[in-house]
């Protein structure tokens, strides 16, 4: 089963691209982390109860207010609790840390349990949606990552604000920070693809409109399932042994283009 692991940066055209290759011709099963995170989060589960037990002291408004709380609780109030995590000061940073090793391992539970489900299915390719998908180093995983981003910084903004227009100018650039530079995403997609024959990193360019974005899905599905065709990964399926080694072997490939893109920007950082 071949892994696809989507990522961008909040208002680039993620949430397009996932729609778009869960439907048809597609029909791709897509495991989003982000509705990952607000299922492990919500009243009743251990992440809530750890987000309110650290959060709550300090936060007044991080639940919402309601005429009947249930038992299990009152849902966040996720834009509180964002104005908590997202910025560059080092409280923020320190809070952003704590959420994330709440939420964190909870997601990634949920989301080998899909992948173990997939796998049983029989599926051809899962795609991983996760926004921080090499921050989270879910990349060693996937045999091929598609990144999409923007050239302009402008044209992100201005989506974001367009989005959701209760946020403020600093809101919305906290938000973008928080997800780093798409660009350097794109960039380290790019530097997967040292093996000829391979689809290993793919940038989709979403500075236009949907149909321009929708071609580009389609010549990069082409182009992974010429160099991963289903029916190698039906050969997999039916020998597991053969299957858990190129796994590994996928890992460790990955974990080696890690290596080379830190020595790299290491290698950059010493020249400057």
């Amino acid at each position: 089963m071949l892994l696809i692991g989507l990522t961008g940066s909040i208002a680039t055209g993620k949430s397009t691209v996932s729609s778009l290759l869960a439907a048809p011709p597609y029909g791709l099963t897509v495991i989003d982390a982000d509705k990952l995170a607000r299922q492990v989060v919500e009243p009743g589960t251990k992440g809530y109860r750890k987000i309110v037990a650290y959060f709550g002291p300090t936060t007044p408004d991080l639940l919402q207010e309601m005429d009947s709380v249930p038992p299990q609780g009152a849902p966040l109030n996720r834009a509180a609790l964002g104005r908590r995590v997202f910025g560059d000061d080092p409280d923020r940073r320190r809070d952003r840390a704590v959420l994330n090793s709440i939420v964190h391992p909870a997601v990634r539970a949920a989301m080998y349990r899909a992948l173990a489900a997939s796998y049983i299915k029989g599926s051809w390719a899962v795609v991983l949606d996760v926004p921080l998908l090499f921050e989270s180093k879910l990349d060693v995983l996937c045999g091929t990552v598609l990144v999409v981003a923007v050239r302009d910084p402008a044209v992100q903004m201005a989506r974001l604000r367009a989005r959701d227009p209760h946020l403020t100018e600093e809101d919305a650039a906290n938000r973008v920070r928080s997800q780093g530079d798409v660009r350097e995403k794109a960039r380290r997609a790019e530097a997967r693809n040292k093996t000829a024959g391979r689809v290993d990193g793919v940038v989709l360019w979403n500075d236009g409109d949907k149909a321009a974005l929708a071609e580009q899905v389609a010549a990069a599905i082409t182009q992974i399932k010429a160099a991963s065709p289903p029916w190698w990964h039906n050969m997999l399926l039916l020998c597991p042994p053969l299957g858990l080694a190129v796994a590994a072997y996928t890992y460790w490939q990955n974990g080696q283009i890690n290596k080379r893109w830190f020595a790299e920007e290491e290698r950059i950082k010493a020249n400057l």
